[in-house]
């Protein structure tokens, strides 16, 4: 029988990741859904927000208490950021526990109408099958950022039944360069899992009959492209707030009823936060333009315009605080879902808002779509996955030119201001994200110190004399020698080209003490710097090698530019050969 080709097998394992990563996106779906009909079935809606506003907290608080419980020991992490820091920095290597862990949790946060989304956990968990099942075969680094990237594709596409915005997230987001043949695998895992998805999960995520859009509303398109760039720029610097102010909670149950009743305190006075959101902006779609002030305190004035204009705003604005508060304070989602929802809902205040104006009559649910698109694209600069997902989920390409006017012009405004999307800041700043822009710091932070340290040098004791180690010192094939003590502390180091000159009487010492003879290194690195520093040092003082020690002076061994320069060839090679 002829043998598998490392590439057939890579399709037939992508076959499987799409296989498994549809299931899990059906199980999610179905399973949030289940909690929340269960929460929710026979319950009036006013009823609902007066009562259940306390759901929230003890959603929050049982995910939180899951990962204690029944994960100790084990790293829990939410959201697409470890996704590429896995990539970037763990040999794209996800512990497998997050293939179930992320279904539970965000299925109990979501169901219980935490404000956030789901997509996120089935992209972690999606990426969790594709890794461990490359791991299972002992594939590559390449082989296995493939499959991880396919996972992610199928768990997007399964959760949105949208094959091609799958791999195109896949694409934007985890696999910034890439060549034709990436896409073969990442298509079959994503329509596999759309199909999958689609026969265990069949109800769309929305309804709608759109319209084509009119050239005369081209204007209006432009200038609700600019808000939502400007909108998307507060939402991403108000993410980097609130981590800042969960981050100064200590006690993890802190967490849980700061962000809890915080939360319940909001969907109470904005009932469109609990859960998803998804089912206001269908109602929104639907026509329904006074649904989301409906079933709230202020139903009483849902016949105003001006009042479910200004309302949805306030709706808006709330809602980007009760999904960092839900992520945050324990609760397992992702801001990709509340993205869609503020979008849309800044779209419908818009477009309503102007039609109310008597300037123009705009097709509102049009603006709705392309205000969610351009969400997406801003907050995470991913305007072709905003674009594809949108089309995909409406069903056709009736609004592809505004889509793409207001997810290019949303993008363009965030990455102006903020250099990095909402998963890659955190990485960027700590200098863990793999970037195509600025590759020599991005390779050089991906080498630890301690796999490039060179230890083959003759060790000198300060007693001995140039006559005592005169063999040693001929025959090695170093041109430097470290002069330690008893405790391997380095007290200096002395050039071959010296000792030979003092052997060869052209210099008085055959006799001195090394320790007469050290001499002080140019600079010494401590063993926990990091390697962009270590090059600023060599380049600083034009050096191509120098001593390294821990933390009490110890002596370690030496680092070369020769040694990093190999290492940062090896690591050029293998960060392109995924892509290949």
């Amino acid at each position: 029988m002829e043998r598998l080709s490392n590439r057939n097998f890579l399709v037939i394992l992508a076959f499987l990741v799409g296989l498994i990563g549809g299931l899990a996106a059906a199980l999610l779906k179905g399973l949030t859904h289940f909690i929340a009909s269960a929460l929710q079935n026979d319950v009036e809606w006013h009823i609902k927000y007066s009562i259940y506003f306390i759901f929230p907290l003890i959603g929050i608080l049982l995910s939180v208490l899951y990962v204690r419980k029944f994960l100790k020991g084990k790293k829990f992490e939410h959201g697409i950021t470890p996704i590429i820091y896995a990539i970037s920095r763990r040999s794209s290597r996800i512990e497998v526990h997050n293939v179930y862990s992320q279904i539970v949790t965000s299925a109990i946060t979501v169901g219980f109408g935490g404000s956030c989304g789901l997509e996120a956990p089935i992209a972690h968990s999606g990426s969790a099958i594709g890794s461990n099942v490359a791991r299972f075969f002992g594939l590559s680094y390449r082989e296995v950022t493939m499959l991880l990237a396919c996972g992610a594709a199928a768990g997007i596409s399964g959760a949105f039944n949208s094959p091609i915005a799958g791999m195109i997230f896949a694409i934007e987001i985890l696999l910034p360069e890439f060549s034709i043949p990436a896409f073969i695998p990442l298509l079959i895992s994503s329509a596999l899992a759309a199909v999958v998805s689609r026969l265990l999960y069949s109800e769309p995520l929305f309804h709608t009959a759109l319209t084509d859009w009119e050239v005369g509303a081209l204007f209006f398109y432009f200038l609700l492209a600019l808000l939502i760039g400007l909108f998307t720029v507060y939402f991403s610097t108000l993410s980097q707030q609130v981590k800042v102010w969960f981050s100064r909670i200590q006690n993890p149950y802190n967490k849980v009823w700061t962000s809890g009743l915080a939360l319940g305190l909001l969907i109470l006075v904005f009932p469109a936060l609990y859960g998803e959101g998804y089912l206001t902006i269908q109602q929104i779609l639907d026509g329904q333009f006074d649904s989301i002030v409906k079933n709230s305190l202020f139903s009483d004035y849902r016949n105003l315009g001006w009042v479910v204009v200004c309302y949805t705003v306030l709706t808006l604005f709330a809602k980007s605080l009760a999904s960092l508060f839900t992520i945050s304070g324990g609760g397992n989602g992702g801001v990709f879902g509340p993205s869609l929802v503020m979008g849309g809902l800044l779209g419908f205040a818009f477009a309503y808002g102007v039609n109310l104006s008597g300037i123009i009559e705009l097709n509102v649910p049009n603006f709705v779509m392309a205000g969610m698109a351009g969400a997406l694209s801003g907050i995470m600069h991913a305007p072709l996955t905003g674009i594809f997902l949108i089309a995909e989920i409406t069903g056709g390409y009736a609004l592809m030119v505004p889509l793409m006017i207001v997810a290019s012009i949303s993008y363009l405004i965030n990455r102006t201001v903020m250099k990095h999307s909402i998963y890659t800041k955190v990485l960027a700043e700590s200098g863990d994200l793999l970037s195509y822009e600025d590759k020599d710091r991005t390779v050089l932070s991906m080498m630890k110190l301690r796999y490039v340290i060179e230890q083959n040098f003759i060790l000198l004791k300060p007693e001995e004399t140039p006559l005592d180690r005169k063999s040693d010192i001929i025959h090695s094939k170093r041109n430097i020698f470290p002069i330690i003590d008893e405790e391997r502390k380095l007290l200096g180091i002395i050039y071959s080209e010296r000792l030979f000159s003092i052997l060869l009487g052209e210099e008085e010492g055959a006799e001195r003490s090394f320790a007469s003879l050290a001499q002080k290194p140019i600079d010494i690195i401590q063993e926990n710097e990091e390697m962009e520093r270590v090059m600023q040092k060599m380049n600083k003082d034009d050096v191509w090698i120098l001593p390294v020690v821990d933390s009490e002076g110890r002596y370690l061994g030496f680092i070369s530019k020769a040694a990093v320069f190999n290492k940062y060839r090896a690591l050029l090679m293998r960060q392109g050969a995924y892509l290949e």
